[in-house]
């Protein structure tokens, strides 16, 4: 089961901080953590240049010698790395990295010069289809199809915070008709929720992480902390165990019952 760590831009572009967060996020049960890459001299113009967002993506900007360290902090505390991109432009100098895993997320799912360059260049996808239409992911899923590479269709609600009745999980079963390889990128504040994936063949779940909910910037809000979010990796380990396959027949477990119970009560029902 792969649990990712959406630790994204919470890091405000501190590689020490970001250290910290990998760290803890291991400690609470991930085994994957998730940067993301955008350029601010691609930014086009938007509400961000009067709200203040604008400085915090310029400061929380990375670069490849950013990146590189990132990656070498996840070898470090034994998580795997993997990262966001918004465009063409960053899915270029991702692969020139050597990086052989990507996300393409929910703002791109109709960014089709992106997924198509991905789907050619990228051993892994992961596909976020939040925001979208069916049509659009249709779409999205033929050109995926037609890649050289293995993907994740993962189901997302992109609203910041999601409320809980909103997360609407029943779409994973369509995703699965479509791609038997989903998962889900969850934004409720919930340590349950993403448990309930499981249940609807979710193979990945990603979650907003963080060690301080008090930091700038809107997704250390929303995101979990290490507590919450060591609840919620105990959570789907709990749901994951109980969907091990053991059969249809009795288990092992059961031989006594099953020796030893039956027709304890009325014994002459069982004679001829």
């Amino acid at each position: 089961m792969k649990i990712i760590a959406e630790i994204g831009w919470n890091h405000m572009g501190e590689v020490d901080l970001a250290e910290k967060m990998i760290k803890s996020a291991t400690e609470s049960g991930a085994n994957a953590a998730k940067f993301q890459y955008w350029d601010p001299a691609y930014l086009k113009e938007g509400p961000w240049d009067v709200d203040g967002r604008r400085e915090i993506y310029n400061k929380a900007a990375l670069n490849k010698e950013k990146i590189s360290e990132l990656q070498a902090l996840c070898n470090k505390y034994n998580c795997e790395f993997l990262i966001s991109v918004f465009g063409t432009h960053g899915a270029k100098m991702i692969h020139s990295l050597g990086i052989e895993s990507i996300k393409i997320p929910s703002h791109e799912t109709t960014n089709i010069k992106l997924i198509e360059f991905c789907a050619e260049n990228f051993k892994q996808i992961y596909f976020s289809c939040g925001a979208s239409t069916e049509e659009e992911v249709l779409s999205a899923v033929e050109i995926l199809k037609k890649g050289k590479c293995k993907f994740n269709l993962m189901h997302c609600v992109s609203s910041y915070p999601c409320p809980d009745e909103k997360a609407n999980l029943s779409r994973i079963l369509w995703l699965k008709s479509l791609h038997l390889e989903c998962g889900y990128s969850d934004h409720t504040g919930s340590t349950i929720i993403p448990a309930a994936s499981i249940v609807l063949g979710a193979t990945v779940v990603e979650k907003h992480f963080t060690t301080d909910k008090d930091l700038p910037g809107r997704d250390n809000k929303f995101a979990l902390d290490p507590i919450e979010f060591r609840e919620m990796t105990n959570n789907i380990n709990q749901v994951g165990n109980s969907m091990i396959d053991h059969g249809n027949s009795f288990l092992d477990i059961e031989q006594d019952t099953v020796e030893n119970y039956r027709g304890r009560w009325e014994p002459h029902d069982y004679e001829e």
